[in-house]
């Protein structure tokens, strides 16, 4: 069997204020991480699983389920 490749060739690009790349800048620095795009990817990844996680569909809405 072939593996699929997990080459990365799509790209996201956003922008920040002066205050959020400073905050960003000290916690890299903090924390010692040095590739940056990994970091990014993996919080983002990280986030987007645990909010799917917590909004998976139910049976019931909310109020029936709280009775």
């Amino acid at each position: 069997m072939k593996k699929e490749s997990s080459t990365r060739v799509e790209r996201y690009s956003f922008l920040v204020n002066p205050d959020e790349k400073q905050m960003i800048e000290n916690y890299l620095r903090k924390y010692k991480i040095r590739n940056r795009s990994r970091w990014m990817r993996e919080t983002l990844i990280t986030f987007i699983i645990k909010n799917l996680d917590q909004d998976y569909p139910t049976l019931f809405d909310e109020q029936e389920m709280r009775r």
